[in-house]
C-alpha cells in the first residue's frame, strides 16, 4: 500500500482518505496536550499558516500512549488546542501509534522511516536516558518513541523524513519548504 491508500478518523469520527491529500507535502505528527514538546503545536501552527496556501497539509493524530499525556476527549483536545496555540489545522481523533491497536498509517510510516536517534542535543540526551530505562532495546525497532514524532511526505506521497520530537523545529520547516518548492 501507498500513503493515499490509508484513511484515519477525524476528531467527529468521520474518514478522511488521504487521496484528498495527494499533490500536497503532508506532516503527519502525533500530538499531546500535556507534554514537555507541547509548544511544538506554536511552530506548527505557524507553519501552516506560512505554507498551508503553497501546498503544505498538518495530519495532527493525539496520541495517549506516552505517559498518558493526552488524557482527554477530542472535544478537550481541540479546545485545548485552539485556545493555546490558536491552532487551525485539522485534528484527527485521539489513536494509537505503537502496538496491536495502532492506526495502519502508522504501521506504513514507520516502515518507510524507522527511529535514527534522538540526536546530541540536551533534550535528545535526556530522552536517550529516559527510553534506556524504559526499554533496553528501544534503537532496534521503528516504533514511535514520545510524542511529536513528525513524518514529513512529499507531494508523490514518498514518506521523505522521520524527525523526533527533539529534533530543531527549524530543520523541520526546511525540510517542508524544500518539498514545496
Amino acid at each position: 500500500m501507498k500513503f493515499y491508500d490509508y484513511s484515519v478518523l477525524n476528531a467527529k469520527g468521520e474518514e478522511v482518505s488521504l487521496k484528498g491529500f495527494e499533490g500536497k507535502v503532508v506532516l503527519v505528527v502525533n500530538t499531546a496536550t500535556g507534554c514537555g514538546f507541547t509548544p511544538h503545536y506554536k511552530d506548527l501552527e505557524s507553519m501552516y499558516e506560512d505554507l498551508h496556501d503553497k501546498g503544505l497539509e498538518i495530519l495532527d493524530i493525539p496520541c495517549n500512549q506516552f505517559a498518558g499525556q493526552t488524557p482527554g476527549t477530542d472535544e478537550e483536545i481541540h479546545e485545548f488546542c485552539t485556545l493555546h496555540y490558536n491552532t487551525q489545522f485539522p485534528q484527527m481523533k485521539k489513536s494509537d501509534v505503537n502496538g496491536e491497536n495502532q492506526l495502519p498509517l502508522y504501521a506504513f510510516l514507520k516502515e518507510q522511516k524507522g527511529f535514527e536517534g534522538f540526536g546530541m542535543s540536551p533534550a535528545g540526551l535526556a530522552m536517550t536516558a529516559m527510553l534506556a530505562k524504559i526499554d533496553k532495546d528501544y534503537k532496534k525497532n521503528p516504533d514511535i518513541k514520545w510524542n511529536f514524532t513528525k513524518f514529513v511526505v512529499d507531494r508523490e506521497g514518498n514518506v521523505v523524513a522521520r524527525f523526533e520530537p527533539t529534533a530543531d523545529m527549524k530543520k523541520v520547516r526546511e525540510c517542508v519548504e524544500k518539498l514545496l518548492g
